[in-house]
Order: C-alpha cells, then sequence, then structure tokens
C-alpha cells in the first residue's frame, strides 16, 4: 500500500506536465545564452529580439546571432499553433455550418409536414361548399367528427330571481324582557 505522501507527490507530478493544449498563452522558460527568458512565445520572441538589436548595437555578432536564431525558434513555434488554432476553427465552423444545415432542412420537413395536414383540412372542408346539393341531413354517417369548434355553445343561464325580503319582525310583548319589575 502507498504512503500518503507518495500519492500527494504523483498528484502533483502529473500536475506539472505541460498538456499538449493552447502554446500560443502558455508560459515557458527558455534558457538562452544570457539566462533564463520566461513569458507566453510572443513575449520571448519580442525579448529575444531585442537582446538581438542589442548584441548587434554592441558589435557582439555571435551573441546577435545566437539571439536572432533563438527567437526564430519561438517564431515557428507560435506560426505551428496558430496554423493548428486555424485548422480547429475551419474544422469547427463546417461542423456548425453542417448542423445548422441540417436543422434547416428539419425545420422545412417540419413546416411541408403542418402545411401538407393543413391543406388536408381545408379540401374536406371545401369539398362541403362545393356540392351545395349534398346535405348533411341526408347522409347520416358523413365519415364526419365532431371537432370542439363545431360543438353547440352551452346555453346562458337564466337570471337568478331576486330574493323576496324579509319580513319585518316585531318583537311581541311575550318576548320582551320584562324590565318593569
Amino acid at each position: 500500500m502507498r504512503s500518503s505522501k507518495s500519492r500527494s507527490r504523483n498528484k502533483n507530478r502529473n500536475n506539472n506536465r505541460p498538456s499538449g493544449g493552447n502554446i500560443i498563452n502558455r508560459v515557458f522558460d527558455s534558457s538562452g545564452p544570457d539566462g533564463k527568458v520566461r513569458g507566453t512565445p510572443q513575449q520571448i520572441i519580442e525579448k529575444y529580439n531585442q537582446l538581438h538589436r542589442d548584441a548587434q548595437l554592441s558589435g557582439d555578432r555571435v551573441n546577435a546571432e545566437n539571439f536572432a536564431q533563438h527567437a526564430e525558434h519561438y517564431t515557428r513555434m507560435l506560426a505551428e499553433a496558430q496554423r493548428e488554432v486555424d485548422q480547429r476553427r475551419e474544422e469547427q465552423e463546417a461542423q456548425n455550418r453542417e448542423r445548422q444545415a441540417e436543422r434547416d432542412r428539419e425545420r422545412q420537413e417540419r413546416i411541408k409536414t403542418q402545411e401538407a395536414a393543413a391543406n388536408a383540412e381545408q379540401p374536406a372542408a371545401a369539398g362541403l361548399d362545393e356540392q351545395p346539393d349534398l346535405q348533411v341531413e341526408d347522409a347520416p354517417d358523413a365519415g364526419l367528427v365532431e371537432t370542439p369548434e363545431e360543438k353547440p355553445k352551452p346555453r346562458a343561464r337564466k337570471p337568478r330571481a331576486p330574493r323576496k325580503p324579509k319580513p319585518d319582525v316585531q318583537p311581541s310583548d311575550d318576548s320582551a324582557p320584562e324590565a318593569a319589575e
């Protein structure tokens, strides 16, 4: 059984590994001839180009060439990463276009189906209007189905009769309290 220390060390080791993800924004440590240069590829390129210009101005052709080669290396890395990003973006856009085209086709099919259903209902109703000689009463089973629109509306309620007024009840002598005693 492993101890908890070895598990935590393994966990940290895996987390420190660079992923093959986005190189454009990844931070690199470049060990150049003048010490370490740290930053994204674009920052490292700018730093090595500045060191190249400084070495040229001071007359150190060897260091100037060395810095230029370091800058070129990171320039190539950045260009390759940018090509990969562009290729992935183009693939994603192509997939999105395909999905959108499929959605558009499905939408058009739904609309056609709805229109066909609506058109199928209209000729049945129009057919009755075109044949005035045919009466529904003569054909008891015409195959028509009663729909909610065709149901008769419920009759309105009769207004309620007004209530009869309550008779005024005057207290009789028997029920009155006897206060005279």
